[in-house]
């Protein structure tokens, strides 16, 4: 019984580990993502080829698309792992808000700050992000829906702490904040803005899209 109990054990815990050639797919990946999203912030999504990214990651194009369907297969989950990191940054820049109205501006400016810091992919993420193929996946991800969901917090925050009224267009009021946050990018990453001009930008646009709702 305990020899047979010793092999159950063993099998399952070959079971959990992840193989050797899993362990190898999972290192080729995480080259070839590294060496695109150096290339991506170099040359811009059109001027990085996946031969160009393969001989970056020192492999084969080959093995680039044994891994990923094409280029936009690719730039995508670069762009969908930045967000999620983008929406935590964003979460607790909020968390820091005294008012609603606070936390908005937090979250609006933790956003541009963390683009900032990486503008020629930020401008080549916006360029896909706008494109008839690619831009519908990217803006209805789960990511982009999360930072959705943090500006409507942020709105029923202020109604149950009596700083807002309670609001019956607050999806739309939502969109409209959000698409005010989006509007910004392109003083942020193409026209070189501050970050201190966009958090007065936003101040304004966040009190005037407010200002239906604020109790006086």
């Amino acid at each position: 019984m305990m020899h047979i109990s010793q092999i159950q054990t063993s099998d399952e815990t070959s079971a959990r580990a992840p193989t050797r050639r899993a362990l190898a797919k999972q290192q080729t990946r995480s080259k070839v993502l590294a060496a695109a999203r150096r290339l991506f912030s170099e040359q811009g999504y059109e001027g990085a080829t996946i031969r160009d990214i393969a001989a970056a990651a020192g492999m084969s194009t080959g093995a680039v698309f044994a891994n990923f369907t094409d280029k936009s297969d690719l730039f995508q989950e670069i762009m969908l792992t930045d967000m999620i990191a983008l929406g935590e940054a964003m979460r607790q820049a909020a968390s820091h808000g005294v008012t609603a109205q606070d936390s908005l501006l937090k979250l609006f400016v933790a956003g541009y700050r963390f683009y900032q810091a990486q503008l020629p992919l930020a401008r080549a993420a916006f360029s896909v992000g706008w494109s008839p193929q690619d831009g519908p996946l990217l803006r209805g991800s789960l990511p982009v829906q999360t930072l959705v969901g943090l500006i409507s917090d942020q709105l029923v925050r202020g109604a149950q702490s009596g700083e807002l009224k309670a609001d019956d267009q607050q999806v739309l009021r939502t969109q409209m904040l959000f698409d005010a946050y989006l509007a910004n990018y392109d003083q942020a990453i193409f026209q070189d803005w501050t970050l201190e001009a966009l958090q007065e930008r936003s101040r304004e646009q966040i009190a005037i899209l407010l200002a239906g709702i604020r109790k006086s």
